[in-house]
């Protein structure tokens, strides 16, 4: 097992899995991301429309803030792959266990293998996805900040079958919702538990069944509810570190309102990154426990 600088051993059933002290993300570096293929529905209109160049100054704004409140880890972008920059999408991380995705798409399965890799030599006990079982990592699999309990998400990329078999990776507690507006193909684009307690959501994007159990589990005074014009800028694929918010530029009020209930926000321009269907959530994948991501900010200072 590779030693990863701010991290610790924790022994489990006799092995030793990674555990970060400090709130800590995975980033992959946009140097072969473009739009020649089309998966989401937010390519169609971008084929061949992305600059490396913007990207890349994008990505590095948003690589920049992050290390600012938190730890960043980076993985080597591989050619012929690239929508690897998306590294959120491969897999869902909490207490040492990486619950891999099996992407739905021919042109993301090749992420797999390196992410895999990566994992593993970093010490984390990996859970395989069946191939068959269609799973797209922090896309569509997102703990509340306790880590007790997992939202999970299915439509047109992630199968139903596969909540059970990602939430028994912690023997977490889980709540299956439903997408139905295929714009907003991952959970992470309509949707995002916020580290103090509220919830950043697009209900138009869910079914009314999911609706009523969003409800049950927020009540009013704690759901932050995104229009349509803000949800189409990816106002809800936030990242969020304790109180810290980054985000894109989405325009509308999101922003004022995330201040409004305490948040720090930081606005980015991360507009390459939606021709591809992704935005700043997208872009980093937690490795630090939840409840390590989101601790005071005094022990994030320190």
């Amino acid at each position: 097992m590779q030693k990863i600088e701010g991290s610790a051993a924790l022994m489990v059933g006799g092995a030793a899995l990674t555990h970060f002290t400090r709130p800590t993300f995975l980033m992959c570096s946009p140097e072969w991301f473009e739009v020649h293929y089309v998966i989401n529905p937010w390519m169609a209109g971008n084929l061949n429309r992305s600059s490396r160049d913007t990207s890349f100054t994008q990505w590095k704004g948003l690589y920049s803030a992050l290390r600012e409140v938190a730890d960043v880890k980076l993985m080597h972008p591989r050619q012929g792959s690239p929508d690897m920059t998306f590294v959120a999408h491969g897999a869902v991380v909490n207490f040492g266990v990486a619950a891999l995705s099996s992407f739905a798409h021919a042109q993301r399965q090749p992420e797999e293998q390196h992410l895999r890799t990566w994992l593993e030599d970093a010490g984390f006990l990996i859970w395989e996805t069946p191939r068959e079982t269609a799973f797209e990592g922090e896309g569509d699999a997102l703990f509340d900040p306790s880590g007790r309990m997992v939202w999970l998400a299915h439509g047109v990329r992630t199968c139903q079958y596969s909540h059970r078999h990602v939430a028994d990776a912690w023997h977490a507690n889980m709540t299956s919702l439903h997408l139905v507006d295929p714009r907003f193909y991952h959970l992470d684009t309509c949707f995002a538990p916020l580290g103090g307690g509220h919830l950043l959501y697009y209900p138009g994007a869910f079914d009314a069944a999911s609706l009523r159990r969003i409800e049950d589990a927020y009540p009013p005074r704690m759901r932050i509810v995104v229009d349509e014009a803000e949800a189409a800028h990816f106002g809800c694929n936030v990242l969020n570190v304790g109180r810290h918010i980054f985000m894109h530029e989405c325009g509308g009020t999101v922003a004022r309102r995330l201040r409004s209930a305490g948040y720090c926000v930081t606005e980015l321009a991360l507009g390459e990154f939606l021709k591809g269907g992704g935005s700043a959530k997208s872009l980093a994948l937690r490795l630090s426990d939840v409840t390590v991501t989101h601790q005071s900010d005094l022990e994030l200072a320190g």
